[in-house]
């Protein structure tokens, strides 16, 4: 398996595992799996603006998963934080994929000179994703009660976040 550069040939690939966790998981909020026009703009408007965007494959070039960071907020302090997202297949999952995109997607976003990530975690009760982010030196900062509703059950949102580079030692470039 290996980490690269996600392309606008991986959109489908994405858009497929995407809408396995939109139909069946509390990572994401959304109820509807968007369309893949819709994820392809969503890729495009990412790349365009920067951020770093991954797949893993495995070594017949099958995407077995995707990570992205953008925006956390778009006011202007806010420019030098990334929120990471991190989807793995349904038929992937356990394998230490999601660890490998995680870690270079925090590599990558140092280089690109942020100097925090932040991971907005749905469901309290997520522990492979809060682990996942907490063995990447994620520290959990706080717990959203009953922010969304969906599946017919209110749902957390946990928020983690992790120090990129200098942090908040030194002021950013």
């Amino acid at each position: 398996m290996r980490v690269r550069p996600a392309s606008l040939a991986d959109v489908g690939a994405i858009q497929a595992i995407y809408a396995h966790h939109v139909l069946h998981g509390l990572a994401s909020f959304e109820v509807d799996p968007p369309s893949p026009d819709e994820m392809r703009r969503r890729f495009e408007a990412s790349t365009r603006a920067g951020y770093a965007y991954l797949v893993a494959e495995d070594d017949g070039g099958v995407v077995l998963g995707y990570a992205y960071a953008s925006a956390y907020r778009t006011r202007p302090a806010y420019r030098h934080t990334v929120e990471d997202s991190v989807y793995v297949a349904a038929q992937a999952i356990g394998r230490g994929i999601g660890r490998q995109l995680l870690l270079r997607l925090i590599a990558d976003s140092e280089a690109l000179g942020y100097r925090q990530m932040l991971a907005v975690i749905g469901d309290s009760a997520n522990a492979a994703s809060i682990g996942l982010h907490r063995a990447c030196g994620f520290a959990q900062v706080g717990t959203l009660r009953s922010v969304g509703f969906k599946f017919g059950r209110w749902v957390d949102s946990v928020l983690m976040q992790r120090a990129l580079g200098d942090g908040d030692q030194s002021p950013p470039r």
